[in-house]
């Protein structure tokens, strides 16, 4: 039995839930890496990148070879490098309709009269006694 496709999305973007991960996918749109070149860049231990590697790997999202001594890992397609693209694209939007709406709020902080004290607070102030 197949997994439903909503269920397939749902694991990739799980799998990009991780900063280390997004991190390594980033870096390795540049081309091949080995792991010590990532591990010089990702202030992370070696054991918790290894990790992070695998994770990416089971997904399908990298790719791995020897090479020699090395292991050099790669984007298992540029489609990822597409797809993180599209990521910065989206929340460069979120972010710029979030500072809309602040400029907007703080405009109209700007510009609107004070709210009149509650009862209690005129009180306290001693006015309205």
């Amino acid at each position: 039995m197949s997994v439903p496709l909503y269920q397939a999305k749902a694991e990739l973007f799980r799998t990009l839930g991780h900063p280390v991960r997004i991190r390594v996918l980033e870096l390795l749109q540049d081309g091949p890496k080995p792991v010590r070149d990532l591990l010089a860049v990702i202030e992370v231990e070696a054991s918790n990148l290894s990790q992070q590697l695998a994770v990416l790997r089971r997904a399908g999202m990298v790719t791995s070879h020897r090479d020699g001594p090395l292991v050099v890992y790669a984007l298992s397609t540029p489609d990822v490098a597409d797809l993180l693209a599209a990521g910065r694209r989206i929340l460069g939007a979120v972010l710029t309709d979030r500072d809309a709406l602040l400029d907007e709020l703080r405009a109209g902080a700007a510009t609107a009269p004070a709210p009149a004290p509650a009862e209690g607070d005129r009180d306290r102030a001693g006015r309205g006694r």
